[in-house]
């Protein structure tokens, strides 16, 4: 009885080591979830705006996609050392700032390649400086025994904010029509349901650059024997602000050169780069959500349809229930081993979507079907079977979500040298460029070949392939296990 009491205090003990963190954590958190919230809303927005409203089809507004993604992915890798060089409040402040001015863009200019060169464009630069200097802000505002759990938390405000935002982007949708429109108030300008769903990111993104300006302190940082607070001081003393932001670019840019060309010197880092090189396969699957899987869900269920609900609002309730019980429990096993169970349980996941609808119709016509359409979604008469069919696929791809993701951000962070957290998560990219490159044109050259907006469609098949790609992972990690694993600090296995 006495060890059982004491496990169950070592489980409510690694909940409670939050207990006394500093403000800034707290900060960030809050800061996830507002800056999630506004990237969920408009990148699930972002496909359809391009074909709705810009009149791209599939295949050019694909390649769009691509095209940001991979840029965000490109400027994510060039600007780490910029974060670790100007600091993370500045980054911050930057950050946002360019945010709030590109969706200001992509929702008021009504010349379509404004939007895309000074709107869509930029926010790859604003979305990019968000991505190292978040997670370095949670290795810097968190102790060691904080650490685990830090990041579980982190990663439940990401999934909060793509709830809170699937809900926004279904309601809106429902409210104004797939392809309505809506006054502002005061101004009076007529706007698109999708330019409103931009709008809404635009309002979400201003309360982050209120709250990183009045809220975050220069120079804190959480140690294991307390806080300490270093504010910065200047780099280029007696310089103009703007000359010393170029000295600082400059200065960062040389600084990037330096810690690429010392990573390949270290023959462990080939073994992390093959490692994340691997991840490229159920990574894509993420994207094809974001990207084929918006299409696919009006095209086959019908405009209005609830698709974000059944999709990002079920995968986040999943992730925000499992994620702090399993970053407890799974402490003690390492990120491989979770990387590998998790990614083959994503993975698998997909192939359900490849099976025939028909196959799926009893389901649908049954206690399961009524349950997830009529009571939870709200659809009326006949339920078509791709609501069973996506909702057990993300049920599972989310369970091995929660087992994967999380662990491969605390794995990353860990490798990285005091100071240059930032550099290392920018870095750790890099594998993550041949998805981006690949997702957005690949999404509409397969919803053009099996899920056309007019004509027969092969949805099973696009799915399937997208499977395929997804077991790259799971079945990489499984056959190059002796040449890619590395040993963890405080960890056996």
């Amino acid at each position: 009885m006495a060890e059982e009491n004491k496990g169950e205090e070592s489980f409510i003990g690694k909940f409670l080591v939050l207990k006394g963190a500093c403000r800034e954590l707290w900060i960030i958190f809050a800061a996830k979830l507002l800056a999630i919230l506004a990237y969920g809303v408009m990148n699930s927005t972002l496909v359809l705006w391009l074909s709705s409203d810009l009149g791209f089809d599939d295949s050019v507004a694909g390649a769009w996609v691509g095209t940001w993604s991979l840029l965000m992915t490109l400027f994510t890798v060039l600007t780490g050392s910029l974060v670790d060089a100007i600091g993370l409040r500045k980054s911050f402040l930057l950050g946002f700032a360019a945010c709030i001015l590109s969706r200001g863009v992509m929702t008021f200019c009504p010349d379509k390649w404004v939007a895309l060169f000074c709107g869509l464009l930029p926010l790859a630069l604003g979305e990019a400086l968000m991505t190292p200097v978040m997670v370095a802000a949670v290795r810097r505002y968190s102790t060691t025994a904080q650490r685990s759990i830090s990041f579980s938390i982190f990663y439940c405000m990401m999934n909060v904010g793509f709830f809170i935002g699937s809900i926004i982007f279904d309601d809106l949708r429902k409210s104004l029509g797939e392809h309505g429109t809506f006054v502002i108030p005061l101004i009076g300008t007529r706007i698109s349901t999708y330019r409103t769903l931009f709008l809404t990111s635009f309002l979400l993104t201003i309360p982050n650059l209120l709250i990183m300006y009045f809220g975050l302190r220069d120079g804190v940082e959480a140690t294991d024997e307390g806080l300490k607070i270093s504010p910065d001081k200047p780099k280029y003393p007696g310089e103009g602000a703007i000359r010393a932001f170029f000295l600082m670019v400059r200065d960062a840019f040389a600084e990037t050169i330096t810690i690429f060309a010392n990573l390949w010197k270290q023959p462990a880092f080939y073994r992390f780069l093959g490692f994340l090189a691997l991840m490229v396969g159920i990574r894509l699957v993420l994207y094809h959500l974001y990207y084929t899987y918006p299409k696919f869900g009006i095209r086959e269920l019908g405009d209005g349809a609830p698709i974000g609900k059944l999709c990002w609002s079920l995968n986040s309730l999943v992730v925000i229930i499992l994620v702090p019980f399993v970053g407890a429990l799974t402490q003690r096993f390492s990120a491989y081993r979770m990387v590998l169970f998790g990614s083959a349980l994503a993975a698998g996941s997909v192939f359900i979507m490849a099976t025939p609808p028909a196959w799926w119709q009893p389901l649908a016509d049954g206690l399961l079907g009524d349950l997830v359409a009529h009571k939870w979604l709200g659809v009326q008469g006949m339920v078509n079977p791709y609501y069973v069919m996506i909702f057990v696929f993300v049920v599972i791809y989310s369970v091995g979500e929660v087992f994967w993701t999380p662990r491969l951000y605390e794995y990353t962070s860990a490798i990285a040298p005091k100071g240059q957290e930032a550099s290392y998560m920018s870095l750790s990219y890099l594998p993550f460029l041949l998805a981006k490159l690949g997702a957005g044109p690949l999404s509409g050259l397969l919803l053009t070949a099996y899920c056309p907006a007019q004509g027969p469609r092969d949805s099973s098949t696009m799915w399937l392939i997208i499977g395929l790609m997804a077991m790259i992972t799971p079945a990489g990690l499984v056959v190059f296990r002796r040449f890619i694993k590395v040993q963890e600090a405080g960890r056996k296995d």
